[in-house]
């Protein structure tokens, strides 16, 4: 009989297996019934996405569609930040992301399109799949998870290295939390001032919270900074 700390491990990794087979399934399915020419890709799969909202605007729109991903680690709270952003209302849980997550912002005659990819080990092999599409890349890190900070810059260093012009925005999250680190701390500890080079940068603090709606570390500030970056564009 196997351990149980053996049977422990294949279980975990059973489950990172399904979710990770889930999301392979859903974009399949994506790509089947929407287009069938072969030679489908990822990047053309997410870009008709786009064309699908587009085509569904009314005759005559000026509305623009921007595309925006949504990365982080998991538990980072990239679910919270969409969740706020578009309803400017915070919940007390949001359960985490398995596979993906959508949501479509229209403000100030632009369309955004926030797409959030799942966190978790077996999920962030797919993050790159995404960046040819995007027009903004956000990054959410966990202001207070001091031990994963060394992956976080990780991920998020490989990632850049792909797309080196793509706009940054980097958010120091959960900055309610009394023992948060401050976003210059993780500037440094993310290494933000080693990423040179065209690339237009940014580092927010903050938390998605009802707390924080009117103060210095409110989500909303990320719109704000994604309007005034897509209007440019």
């Amino acid at each position: 009989m196997a351990p149980p700390r053996a049977l422990r491990d294949l279980t975990l990794a059973l489950g990172a297996a399904v979710v990770a087979l889930g999301s392979l399934l859903f974009i399949a399915w994506k790509l089947y019934f929407r287009d069938t020419e072969l030679g489908a890709s990822w990047d053309s799969w997410w870009e008709r996405e786009v064309k699908e909202l587009r085509d569904r605007a009314p005759p005559g729109s000026t509305v623009e569609w921007k595309q925006v991903l949504v990365l982080g680690l998991d538990g980072a709270g990239k679910s919270s930040v969409l969740h706020y952003i578009c309803s400017q209302t915070a919940r007390k849980r949001i359960p985490p992301t398995l596979g993906f997550n959508s949501a479509q912002l229209q403000v100030e005659g632009l369309e955004m399109d926030l797409l959030e990819v799942g966190g978790s080990q077996n999920l962030r092999a797919y993050w790159s799949h995404y960046l040819s599409g995007a027009h903004v890349l956000v990054f959410v890190v966990d202001s207070v998870d001091r031990a994963r900070l060394l992956t976080a810059r990780q991920e998020l260093h490989a990632l850049l290295a792909q797309e080196p012009r793509l706009p940054l925005v980097v958010l120091a999250n959960k900055q309610d939390k009394s023992d948060a680190l401050s976003a210059e701390e993780l500037r440094e500890e993310l290494e933000l001032q080693a990423l040179g080079g065209q690339r237009e940068l940014f580092l927010l603090p903050t938390s998605a919270t009802w707390a924080s709606l009117s103060t210095a570390t409110s989500v909303l500030h990320l719109r704000s900074l994604l309007v005034s970056l897509l209007s440019q564009s």
